[in-house]
């Protein structure tokens, strides 16, 4: 194996290491907080946990390589330049709009600082620096907006019948449907010109690899 690629296997494993902790550690502080069933819904019903569980998966998938199918969905481009994208959108939107509305102490710290920063960072640094460049085309930033859509889907689905909503900006029983479907339109703008900038990114790196060989 490539000194690149073994560095970027071995990067991936901490990625993987520091992401599924996480989740579980977060799982376990929700699971008390009601029925079992209800809380695992809410619980899968956040971008966050969503975003962090797609970093997860794609960083295991090269960690632990082997042919299966799934392992080789995960390991494509489009797929991991998508987890990219989706990580650093919940990083800065709750940097932006979310930290400051609650304080979290002891093991919620924790697991908010790592899903929201540590993760992010971890993941983006694999991304850019360790993984291959050059395959991503301009019409994957319109493919990956699928993702938030099908995620506010379900959460205007979902509030339509518990009334529960996982962000502020999102919550339809305080703000109303015309500003939060304003809401998410921005953020799914967010989504585009950061998918295009991780396109355009993906394309420069590929060049300059291509360069350096």
């Amino acid at each position: 194996m490539p000194p690149r690629a073994a560095v970027s296997n071995l990067f991936a494993v901490v990625v993987a290491a520091v992401a599924w902790p996480t989740l579980l550690l977060q799982y376990w502080l929700t699971v008390w907080s009601g029925p079992l069933g209800e809380v695992t819904v809410r619980y899968f019903s956040f971008f966050t946990i969503l975003s962090n569980l797609l970093v997860a998966l794609v960083a295991a998938a090269a960690a632990t390589g082997g042919n299966w199918a799934p392992l080789r969905f995960l390991r494509g481009p489009r797929v991991r330049g998508l987890a990219a994208l989706s990580i650093t959108v919940t990083c800065a939107i709750y940097a932006t709009l979310l930290q400051s509305l609650w304080h979290p102490l002891g093991p919620q710290l924790v697991a908010d600082r790592s899903l929201h920063y540590v993760v992010p960072a971890l993941y983006v640094f694999w991304w850019a620096v360790l993984l291959p460049h050059g395959t991503l085309v301009w019409r994957d930033a319109l493919r990956w907006l699928g993702f938030p859509l099908l995620f506010a889907v379900w959460t205007f689905l979902r509030g339509a019948v518990v009334h529960e909503y996982p962000y502020p900006f999102m919550d339809v029983n305080r703000l109303g449907y015309p500003t939060v479907l304003l809401n998410a339109a921005l953020v799914g703008l967010l989504f585009l010109v950061l998918g295009l900038g991780f396109v355009a990114l993906d394309r420069v790196l590929g060049r300059r690899l291509a360069t350096v060989r």
